[in-house]
């Protein structure tokens, strides 16, 4: 599934996944894309696979998959990954499939959380998804 195609997740008990919402006082430095558990996730962008990591250190079920190119580090939460750190991807690489969020957040919708660092600042990746917002 290309994550260009999915709509950002709304509000919903747990908040918004826009870029910017507030976080129990923290910013949320991503958006939220509306994906069914399971689904196959692409990379979008080309680059290397230079880190598979744990969002929550009480629960190492969940991962993220960070792919950098030129600067920039996109990271893509909640993944089941299928590669590797050093694996090069394109944008129609499958690098793994959405996990089940339901078991932390209860009610929550379903989603991969994406988010772009530059230079080590975050970027507001929402003009990618202003088709689908």
């Amino acid at each position: 599934m290309k994550l260009t195609d999915l709509p950002i997740r709304k509000n919903d008990s747990w908040g918004s996944g826009a870029f910017g919402a507030s976080r129990d006082g923290r910013k949320h430095n991503g958006v939220d894309l509306v994906v069914a558990t399971g689904s196959a996730i692409k990379a979008t962008f080309n680059g290397v696979v230079t880190k598979i990591g744990y969002p929550y250190g009480d629960d190492l079920s969940y991962r993220y998959v960070q792919i950098t190119n030129s600067g920039y580090d996109l990271r893509i939460f909640y993944v089941d990954p299928c590669v590797s750190v050093g694996d090069e991807v394109t944008p129609e690489t499958v690098i793994g499939k959405s996990q089940d969020l339901n078991r932390r957040y209860n009610g929550i919708t379903p989603h991969v959380h994406f988010e772009i660092k530059h230079n080590g600042e975050y970027v507001d990746p929402t003009p990618l998804f202003l088709n689908n917002a």
